[in-house]
């Protein structure tokens, strides 16, 4: 094996014994992006030389008795939303062109003093804002889209070119490539991860998190993010929480809550097997299954819109009068279909998410988690504009990967989503587990679990 084919908890226990370098391991997971990213394009910036001082650095402290913890030394890539000073942050934009940080972000800062590598920025659609990272290709078929907007974070950990990622997530940013690659994405409850750095889509919906190769790994990259900041004002007060897993994969007394509607409803026949398959394995490891009704399904869609879009143009103001034509066709619409929203359809979502948080936190006082598909549907193809279902209905794309995902930003609530397997054309299918606000040690326990009942998940290998 070589040493980007690691894990992270592989390779920190790997750096930690001296079993490897750092050194080692940065120049594997190098060589690695420069195999596999002229092909897939998770990258936009690839800061090799800042990543290799950073290496020897790592490797001298661990050597002299510094060992700072499990992600000392480790190489990352952090989604290019996120500021790291004097390094571009480009959205992916041409708006953007020409900008470098002045200082880094929280999380940022906090990867840095736990010592983990830099290997680059990844890329993101536009802004964040869209389901598919057009620029980027899928992990597992080059010719299917990698998810958004956090594609290029989760391509590349996929792939072996990081071996972990950041990425933001305002409706299913992170779940959604993670699934659609085949690996672990955690949406943090909102505010558990401190925001301040980090370019903006939707104030209100926004989180960052982790994206990784197993669940393990999710939990030992979140331990390094929490932790209150007074600079982002949904921060709380830092939970005293472990995240890391046992080993142990009894659920005995863990109640699993399985929806009887909106959540299996216009889902690929293979996703859904997948995933009620992997339900039934949760049962067998002990857990209770509790069937459950999701509460105003048929706002959710609406409630997500009407708070992200005009949000979004808030934040876009200034460019999209000054430079409209540096912005890409699709989020310009968006964003100039923002200044046609009145503050009353801003106010009724806002109501309406109210509402929802109460309903759900009833729901979620019934059972320790939900469990459900994190996307109705496998990779599309690259252009594909929208997905036919069983009973001859359409779908738009974006519209199909954001449904299953947005409760959770709406309401505030973690959620992880984890690969259960693969359709018969081989690409991803992603689980969710979404549980209550603070509630990660149980969706990681769980997932964990289950994770360690399967056999262990190779790199994707694109065709």
């Amino acid at each position: 094996m070589q040493p980007y084919e690691l894990p992270l908890a592989a390779a920190a226990d790997a750096i930690r014994t001296r079993r490897l370098s750092p050194v080692d391991l940065v120049d594997s997971v190098l060589e690695r992006v420069g195999q596999t990213d002229p092909q897939l394009n998770a990258y936009v910036t690839v800061t090799a030389e800042h990543a290799r001082r950073a290496a020897r650095a790592a490797a001298k402290d661990i050597a002299a008795g510094r060992h700072r913890g499990p992600l000392h030394g480790v190489p990352m890539g952090l989604k290019d939303l996120i500021d790291v000073v004097g390094i571009a942050t480009s959205a992916s934009s041409r708006v953007r062109a020409g900008h470098r940080a002045q200082a880094s972000s929280t999380v940022a800062t906090r990867l840095e003093a736990a010592g983990a590598v830099l290997v680059g920025k990844t890329h993101t659609h536009e802004f964040a804002y869209g389901l598919t990272t057009p620029q980027t290709s899928n992990a597992w078929h080059t010719g299917r889209v990698a998810g958004g907007s956090s594609g290029g974070s989760a391509v590349a950990v996929a792939a072996g070119a990081a071996t972990f990622a950041l990425g933001t997530d305002t409706g299913g940013s992170i779940r959604v490539p993670a699934a659609l690659n085949g690996v672990v994405g955690l949406k943090p409850t909102y505010g558990l991860v401190p925001r301040h750095g980090v370019t903006p889509l939707s104030w209100s919906l926004d989180h960052v998190g982790p994206i990784t190769r197993t669940v393990e790994d999710a939990a030992l990259v979140l331990g390094a993010l929490t932790g209150h900041d007074p600079r982002d004002p949904a921060s709380p007060a830092p939970p005293a929480a472990r995240y890391r897993p046992a080993a142990d994969t009894d659920l005995t007394g863990l109640r699993v809550g399985v929806p009887r509607n909106y959540y299996f409803d216009h889902v690929e026949a293979e996703v859904e097997t997948a995933v009620r398959s992997a339900i039934d394995r949760l049962e067998a490891l002990g857990a209770r299954l509790v069937e459950v009704e999701i509460p105003m399904t048929r706002y959710l869609q609406a409630t997500q819109w009407g708070l992200m879009v005009p949000e979004a143009t808030a934040y876009h103001e200034r460019t999209l009068r000054t430079v409209p034509e540096l912005y890409q066709a699709d989020v310009r619409i968006l964003l100039e279909a923002g200044e046609l929203m009145g503050a009353g359809d801003y106010l009724r979502a806002q109501r309406a998410r109210t509402l929802m948080r109460r309903e759900w936190a009833a729901l979620l006082r019934k059972v320790d988690l939900i469990a459900a598909p994190t996307v109705p549907a496998t990779a599309a193809r690259a252009g594909q504009e929208t997905i036919t279902w069983s009973d001859g209905t359409t779908e738009g794309v974006s519209d199909a990967y954001v449904r299953l995902s947005s409760p959770a930003n709406i309401t505030g609530i973690p959620s992880l989503s984890l690969p259960v397997g693969h359709d018969t054309r081989g690409l991803p299918i992603g689980m969710q587990l979404l549980g209550p606000p603070l509630g990660e040690h149980v969706l990681l326990r769980a997932g964990h679990a289950y994770e360690r009942t399967r056999p262990a998940r190779g790199l994707a290998h694109a065709a």
